[in-house]
């Protein structure tokens, strides 16, 4: 009989991970990791598989952003933790809180280069693509070791940490008792809360009260604060116009007056106070420069990290803590020194939007019928879907079909939309998709292009093995941003794909269902059938190969050489 007092680092690392309420893993095993996995089910985790590492760490890192809880994602050696690299990397750019656990060589073997199996020194490599990395060599230090983990990944600015776990050491055995014994322990107050000073707060109130132009701009750190009733407030009281970033869609209901999402150009290169809340100045926001920026705008800053303020921009006010104690201490502020937005401001950008809505829609209503189906025909019907189902999320990327489709699905509800984030990353849709049907239990669209699908097709076997009422929609192009590039007569242009690729077969391979469109008409008829099924599924929809633009909204980024030399 077991001595049930001996515990492997394996069952001391189980202990951890449940004792701070964290149930879901997602991952690749292999050596040395397999027996784990399997433990931990046994053990009552949820364990979920994935065909390549980079969509599983991406999958737990979505799982961060939506629960507030650290996601825990799981990794074999070397290959398998290069592979998962790039998201742990970009869940720290985007502030998403992550465990990236994976196994490997034992470190007098790496460190005398004695050649060990899938060798690599992956606790170093790990440490510049993470808040913090941290090493496991003995199995009577792994509650110690995950406490750490927690309390990194959620402190102060959320993000992506590293736990390398030598094999030996999932396999050692100690002798245990208890809890207490063994170092397991939750973690207490992982992320403080902390309130910026009066003195801060009366210096932002005025600034802003001498606003005649107002901007609020929200980003996702709001939406993974939780922030959205003291955001809905903050604009109630003070009827300043907001503009929210792509994953800050929702906050505040797109449908909200107040909303300057149509009218972005005017809004900030007028604005002469802006409030950063959760929202950096960085390459999605032109560095608040001009001419995108009011060259004299001001700028309130709320922010958790220090040193992001006066990063691009001088802070004419900075309000360090977390949103909600900051929130907390301005609204009222605010509300006491009664400032009102100007109404000639809310009624020039009310104006802007209705004049930018009235040609929007013109392009909508026009692509229904376009001879050269495209975007707009095949956008309209998820508009017109989540505008009836708002508790529905949304996971998109890609160039063009981000791009539009950003503009034109309305947000209800906050954290509905996730998508490519701080980086841009492609290859991040079906792990994003996978992990919030999972955290949620609600019908997920994961829009897609043609380019992006290609990255992390193969998960649709995931989603299909763990019946996620996952719907993806392809919109193909053939190629990537269009499939009409070909400069050389007989090669294909390095941005040709298939223009005739039938995606939709992949669901069918793993029993989920496949519908093809290639018009407006059918896509209202069978996007709507699909996403209502809650069954895996993909819609591959065929759209003429000249529709997109280089580079979607962002081409100015991409050099243009003499191609005529």
């Amino acid at each position: 009989m077991a001595n049930e007092s001996m515990k492997t680092g394996a069952d001391l690392l189980i202990d951890a991970l449940q004792k701070n309420g964290l149930q879901n893993i997602y991952g690749v095993v292999g050596i040395p990791v397999t027996d784990f996995a399997r433990l931990a089910q046994l053990r009552g985790m949820k364990y979920f598989g994935f065909r390549r590492e980079d969509a599983a760490v991406d999958a737990a890192a979505a799982a961060g952003y939506l629960t507030q809880k650290p996601g825990v994602a799981l990794t074999v050696s070397a290959p398998g933790f290069l592979n998962g690299l790039t998201a742990l990397a970009q869940a720290t750019k985007n502030c998403f809180p992550l465990i990236m656990i994976s196994g490997s060589s034992e470190r007098h073997i790496i460190d005398l280069d004695q050649g060990d199996y899938e060798g690599l020194d992956q606790y170093n490599v790990a440490k510049p693509f993470c808040k913090a990395a941290y090493r496991v060599d003995r199995a009577q230090d792994m509650g110690l070791a995950v406490a750490r983990a927690v309390r990194t990944a959620l402190s102060g600015r959320p993000g992506g940490v590293y736990l390398d776990l030598p094999a030996n050491t999932i396999g050692q055995q100690i002798e245990v008792t208890d809890d207490s014994d063994a170092g397991i322990y939750e973690v207490v107050d992982p992320a403080p809360k902390q309130a910026p000073s009066d003195e801060a707060i009366n210096r932002a109130v005025e600034v802003i009260k001498g606003a005649k132009k107002p901007l609020i701009i929200l980003g996702k750190g709001a939406a993974y604060a939780q922030s959205e009733k003291l955001v809905q407030k903050l604009v109630a009281e003070t009827d300043i116009p907001f503009l929210p970033m792509s994953m800050a869609k929702g906050l505040i209901s797109d449908e909200d007056d107040h909303s300057a999402a149509a009218a972005r150009s005017l809004s900030l290169s007028e604005a002469d106070v802006v409030i950063l809340i959760g929202a950096r100045l960085n390459w999605m926001l032109s560095h608040g420069a001009a001419p995108t920026f009011n060259p004299d705008a001001k700028f309130v800053q709320l922010e958790i990290e220090a040193t992001e303020f006066d990063s691009n921009q001088k802070i004419a006010a900075p309000l360090q803590g977390d949103l909600n104690s900051i929130l907390t201490k301005l609204v009222p502020a605010l509300k006491k020194a009664d400032y009102h937005a100007p109404t000639d401001w809310l009624a020039a950008i009310k104006a802007k939007t209705a004049e930018n809505a009235a040609k929007f829609a013109k392009r909508i209503e026009a692509g229904k019928t376009n001879a050269k189906f495209g975007y707009y025909g095949t956008l309209a019907p998820i508009k017109e879907y989540f505008l009836k189902h708002p508790d529905t999320y949304l996971v998109s990327e890609g160039a063009n079909t981000l791009d539009i489709g950003r503009n034109m699905v309305d947000m209800k509800l906050p954290r509905h939309r996730l998508d490519t984030g701080t980086w841009g990353v492609m290859g991040v849709g079906l792990g994003y998709a996978i992990a919030t049907a999972v955290e949620t239990g609600q019908p997920v669209v994961a829009l897609e292009g043609d380019s992006a699908f290609g990255f992390d097709g193969m998960e649709m076997e995931t989603i299909c093995r763990y019946h996620l009422p996952i719907t993806v929609v392809v919109v193909n192009n053939g190629g990537i941003y269009n499939g009409t590039d070909r400069e050389v007569a007989d090669q294909p242009g390095p941005t040709m794909l298939d223009a005739q690729a039938r995606y939709e077969y992949i669901a069918k391979a793993f029993g989920g269902d496949s519908y093809f469109v290639s018009s407006y008409k059918e896509m209202k008829i069978i996007f709507e059938k699909a996403v209502a099924s809650k069954r895996p599924s993909i819609i591959n929809v065929q759209i003429d190969p000249s529709m997109g633009k280089e580079s979607g909204h962002i081409g100015n980024l991409n050099p243009k050489l003499d191609l005529k030399k």
